[in-house]
C-alpha cells in the first residue's frame, strides 16, 4: 500500500487532499495544526481508521518537525509521496510607497519556503525508500516572476518564488534516484488564508483537491530535467 504524507492537512485545501488520496487507496499520514481537532478529519477517520494516522505538526519550528518525523519513522519505513500543502498569505496590503512588515514577512518565508524543505529533508530519507519518490508542492501563480502583474503581496509572492527555486535544487538530487518533483498552483480556491472564509473564490476546496489528485494520478507525464510548474488543469506556468 503506497504511503503519504499532507501537511496543511486540518482544514481547507489539506484536508481535501487528504480525502481525495484516501479514497485513492493510499496510507495517509495527515499533519498540521489543529489536525486533532478538526472536524473533517474526525469524520475521515470514522471511514478510514485503518489507513489514516493524525500527527500535530508545526513546519515552522524545527522542534515539532523532528517529533514529527520520529512518530512518522517509527510507523513505517517508507513514504511513497510528500503534499506540502501548509502555507500562510501575509499581508497583501504593503506597499513600496506604504509600510511595510519586515517581521510578518519573515514568518511568511518561515512557514511557505523554509517550513516545506524542514519537512522535505526531514522526510528525504524515507521518500528515498518508497516506490513513487514524489513531492508535491503547492505552490501558486503568485510565484511566477514572468507574468508577475502584483505590486504587493511581498511576503507571499516572494515565498511561493522562493519555494520554487527550492523545488528545483530538490528537484535536481532526486531525480537521479528516479523521484521527481511538482509544483502546482491550485486554483483560486475558497480558504482561510485571510482569517475568514473567502467563498468569493473559483473553486471549492474539494474541486481544486479532485484537479490535483488527477495530475498525481499521472505524475509521469510530468517527470523532467525540471519540476514541472503547472496549474491544477495540468496547464504549465511560466517561471
Amino acid at each position: 500500500m503506497k504511503k503519504i504524507c499532507v501537511t496543511g492537512a486540518a482544514r481547507g485545501l489539506g484536508l481535501a487532499l487528504t480525502k481525495q488520496m484516501l479514497e485513492r487507496g493510499y496510507s495517509v499520514y495527515a499533519a498540521g495544526l489543529g489536525v486533532d481537532e478538526s472536524d473533517g478529519i474526525r469524520q475521515l477517520e470514522a471511514v478510514y481508521a485503518e489507513r489514516l494516522r493524525v500527527i500535530d505538526l508545526d513546519i515552522a519550528d524545527d522542534l515539532s518537525v523532528a517529533l514529527f518525523t520520529e512518530t512518522v519513522k517509527l510507523d513505517t519505513d517508507h513514504l511513497d509521496m510528500l503534499i506540502n500543502n501548509a502555507a500562510i498569505l501575509g499581508s497583501i496590503t504593503d506597499h513600496i510607497h506604504g509600510q511595510m512588515n519586515i517581521a510578518e514577512m519573515a514568518e511568511v518565508f518561515n512557514v511557505n519556503t523554509l517550513g516545506s524543505l524542514r519537512v522535505t529533508h526531514a522526510l528525504f530519507p524515507l521518500l528515498l525508500q518508497g516506490q513513487t519518490k514524489l513531492i508535491v508542492d503547492i505552490s501558486s501563480e503568485a510565484g511566477s516572476i514572468e507574468q508577475c502583474s502584483r505590486d504587493g503581496w511581498f511576503a507571499y509572492c516572494m515565498s511561493k518564488a522562493a519555494l520554487n527555486m527550492q523545488a528545483r535544487l530538490i528537484h535536481n538530487g532526486l531525480k537521479q534516484e528516479g523521484g521527481q518533483v511538482m509544483l502546482v498552483h491550485p486554483g483560486w480556491v475558497q480558504s482561510y488564508m485571510r482569517g475568514e472564509l473567502d467563498a468569493s473564490a473559483d473553486l471549492t476546496p474539494d474541486e481544486s483537491a479532485q484537479h490535483i489528485a488527477a495530475l498525481i494520478d499521472r505524475h509521469e507525464q510530468f517527470k523532467g530535467e525540471q519540476p514541472a510548474y503547472v496549474d491544477y488543469r495540468g496547464e504549465k506556468l511560466p517561471w
